[in-house]
């Protein structure tokens, strides 16, 4: 299949044309028949930070499951670039992995986690608005077409894999430009979180605040800083978080297996995009030893809004039980996900990570520190994102900007 070529390097979209026509007619097809009912078991289920019971709540597991955003390859969309592909088969995977965990965060933003999705039913209008910000075409703000076009400015020509780093690289240029969500993404480079940059970047009015002399109280804000947020619309900017992490060298390091499903519990996930060899997943949660995750490994059709907008959106949401695979599958190059629309969320994530920072059977993934290390160049503050023009130097299964993580060990 198809998949077995995402090892070379140098593999774009004219060599895998004809591999997808096969996966369609095998791969695809064949799977649907091999998806296993979820597990009966005693063991907590953990969704992007809600907990089930596997014996009586597997309604409201699948509910929740089906309610996430679905992309998949699709085919027969208008070409990339005018004179590109016109489906994302064989190499797309990661692309739509990066539009289910931003999607997701949409999602927490304009109708709330505990929204829920239902065939049939009167779609909310900021639903319809999140879904066509996806639909695949030049026009949308996070189409397969701008993703891959954007990414050619990191180094990645269209048709080429990407990993977990150059996606959220990618997603942080393409939220600028949606002027409705007002994400603020923000890429936590060489495992570190940084308090005092990020709150800097959700609330721009501290600066100014700051700069204005003689600043005076007026209904319980400043008043400079009051005329700023009025401008800007709020006082915090929603946050999503994004931190490329490698927990390993060549497998995952079993020191972070309890950490890593430490976050599917925090109220503020979005998932983790990552994968095992080959194969890249958005994970969502997880029970036992097993992680959960939307697999975007489906060819479909593309989809045509109609004149009024509304989406057929059966094919955006998954309606069978959700795949899973040991922790010890995946692949040690990931990225994890935060959602927080304000200032007191994010406060209670840094706690929650301190928390767990503290607990013995497992090592933190990152660290998190007040300000800026003096060793660190802050790449928001230079408004600059970091090179890949070499990113095939070390390639393995995902691609090789993730060179410039620290490995994390014991």
């Amino acid at each position: 299949m198809c998949e077995n070529s995402w090892n070379d390097k140098d593999f774009t979209y004219p060599q895998y044309c004809m591999a997808s026509l096969s996966a369609t007619l095998t791969y695809d097809t064949l799977r649907f028949g091999e998806f296993e009912d979820f597990p009966e078991t005693s063991e907590p289920v953990w969704i992007l930070g809600k907990e089930y019971n596997a014996l009586t709540e597997k309604d409201d597991i699948l509910s929740d499951v089906t309610s996430r955003l679905w992309f998949t390859y699709r085919k027969n969309f208008p070409p990339i670039g005018g004179t590109g592909p016109t489906s994302d088969t064989g190499w797309g995977c990661m692309l739509r992995c990066g539009q289910m965990i931003l999607g997701e965060a949409l999602l927490c933003r304009h109708l709330g986690r505990d929204w829920r999705w239902a065939r049939g039913q009167k779609h909310r209008e900021e639903y319809i608005s999140i879904l066509n910000a996806f639909i695949d075409k030049k026009d949308s703000y996070y189409s397969i077409h701008q993703i891959a076009q954007m990414g050619v400015g990191e180094g990645k020509p269209i048709g080429q894999w990407y990993g977990p780093n150059t996606v959220a690289q990618v997603l942080k240029k393409l939220t600028v430009f949606d002027t409705w969500s007002r994400l603020v993404v923000h890429v936590a480079m060489d495992n570190t979180v940084v308090i005092e940059e990020i709150k800097r970047l959700c609330m721009p009015w501290l600066d100014s605040a700051g700069e204005a002399e003689g600043a005076t109280e007026m209904n319980g804000c400043l008043e400079g800083a009051c005329a700023f947020a009025e401008e800007e619309t709020a006082l915090w900017k929603p946050l999503v978080l994004l931190i490329p992490l490698r927990l390993g060298l060549s497998d995952i390091n079993e020191a972070y297996i309890e950490t890593l499903k430490q976050c599917f519990m925090l109220p503020q996930s979005l998932g983790v995009i990552g994968g095992k060899p080959n194969s890249a997943h958005y994970f969502i949660g997880y029970v036992g030893e097993e992680l959960i995750f939307l697999d975007p490994h489906t060819t479909q059709p593309a989809v045509e809004p109609s004149e009024d907008g509304q989406v057929y959106d059966d094919t955006y949401h998954c309606q069978h039980p959700p795949c899973r695979m040991h922790i010890c599958e995946l692949d040690p190059s990931i990225a994890a996900g935060f959602f927080c629309s304000t200032e007191d969320e994010f406060d209670d994530w840094c706690m929650r990570i301190r928390r767990l920072s503290c607990k013995r059977g497992g090592l933190p993934m990152f660290e998190l520190v007040e300000s800026q290390p003096s060793h660190m160049v802050s790449v928001d503050a230079l408004n600059l994102t970091p090179d890949f023009s070499d990113s095939d130097r070390l390639e393995r299964f995902f691609d090789s900007e993730d060179e410039e993580f620290e490995i994390l060990s014991l």
